[in-house]
């Protein structure tokens, strides 16, 4: 199966803000149609931030079900004192971290590797590419360095690239992120100082070429 390059960043955000908050009313009225729209805004984000926190794309879909499942569930204790989006984030790296703390007591072996994904799910991870055709050799060139990349995300701490993700894949704001985090944004900063140290690092070894072609 062609593997697509998973892009680091995610999709566009396609819902202002004022629109999710009216969302979340209509859901709080009965509105069944509202929650089914507030799932399609946010299911690819959801799904994709779930997948490269992970690494498991058939964990990711897993944890996707979970996360709206709880947003449905506390959509009542929703203060809107934070976006929408920031408080899905939330839910979804509290998801996420709790999922690998049971993989660890089911002392889990390898989790699925993204080149295994199903078609739907790589369109999902590679819906902020560009569209154009590439060549059979691109696409082997794409797939060994996104897994390179993915490899070298999973070797920082969970929290590291939580906090990484969110900042700089995700586009979040430090403050944001502190929010979705539950954490003063100077510890946000300094974590995030040190997991993209720690990132540039793996880099350089898993792209030995790059690091020969500076000047």
């Amino acid at each position: 199966m062609a593997t697509r390059e998973m892009s680091l960043g995610s999709e566009p955000f396609v819902a202002a803000a004022g629109q999710d908050h009216v969302l979340v009313e209509r859901c709080r009225a009965g509105d069944p149609e509202a929650f089914a729209r507030l799932v399609a805004l946010h299911e690819g984000m959801v799904y994709n931030m779930a997948a490269r926190l992970l690494g498991d794309g058939e964990e990711a879909r897993d944890v996707s079900q979970d996360v709206f499942l709880q947003v449905y569930r506390t959509l009542g204790r929703f203060e809107g004192r934070s976006s929408v989006k920031t408080w899905i984030y939330r839910i979804v790296v509290n998801q996420c971290h709790n999922r690998r703390r049971f993989w660890r007591r089911r002392a889990r072996g390898q989790s699925r590797p993204l080149e295994d994904l199903t078609a739907a799910e790589e369109a999902r991870l590679s819906s902020s590419a560009p569209h154009s055709t590439p060549s059979p050799f691109d696409r082997v060139d794409r797939a060994e360095r996104a897994a390179r990349v993915q490899g070298a995300l999973l070797s920082l701490s969970f929290a590291h690239r939580a906090v990484l993700l969110l900042r700089d894949a995700e586009g979040l704001s430090c403050e944001a992120v502190a929010e979705a985090l539950a954490l003063p944004v100077g510890t946000v900063k300094s974590r995030l100082a040190r997991a993209r140290e720690a990132l540039r690092v793996r880099l350089a070894s898993s792209f030995p070429e790059a690091e020969g072609e500076r000047p």
